[in-house]
């Protein structure tokens, strides 16, 4: 869902040429799917384009790669700091941190909400956008 979501905000501003986005998990249960179905029909819906993915996990080597590292929740955020050696260069925030709330974005695999989820991914994609703004990125 981040991955199309932020990818589609960022060609609308015609920002693509600045950004290298991709989307991975913290553990291997998901490796080579593709996104879920709740996912895709939510992005088509919203008439927001599917970026053509499968899952892979985050590895250091991504760390290197990668300028930020978002995770939707807090799980996530533990286990990119385990993942990535406690997150040394200060890489890591959690999504809805942009936007100044600690709440995580509730995984809609186990809500089935795939619009509350879609909400707050919204949300935390414009204020990251926001910050890029602030911090003279973009």
């Amino acid at each position: 869902l981040m991955q199309s979501l932020f990818t589609h905000q960022v060609k609308e501003l015609g920002l693509e040429d600045r950004f290298e986005i991709d989307s991975m998990g913290t553990s291997a249960e998901e490796l080579g799917n593709p996104p879920h179905r709740g996912t895709v029909n939510k992005l088509k819906e919203m008439g927001i384009p599917v970026v053509p993915h499968r899952a892979t996990q985050i590895t250091a080597k991504d760390y290197r790669r990668f300028d930020y590292i978002i995770g939707m929740d807090e799980a996530n955020i533990r286990n990119l700091r385990r993942i990535l050696k406690d997150d040394p260069k200060g890489k890591i925030f959690k999504c809805l941190s942009f936007v100044g709330s600690n709440r995580d974005i509730a995984d809609p695999w186990y809500t089935g909400d795939f619009d509350a989820t879609y909400e707050d991914a919204l949300k935390g994609c414009a204020g990251f956008l926001s910050y890029l703004k602030r911090q003279g990125e973009i």
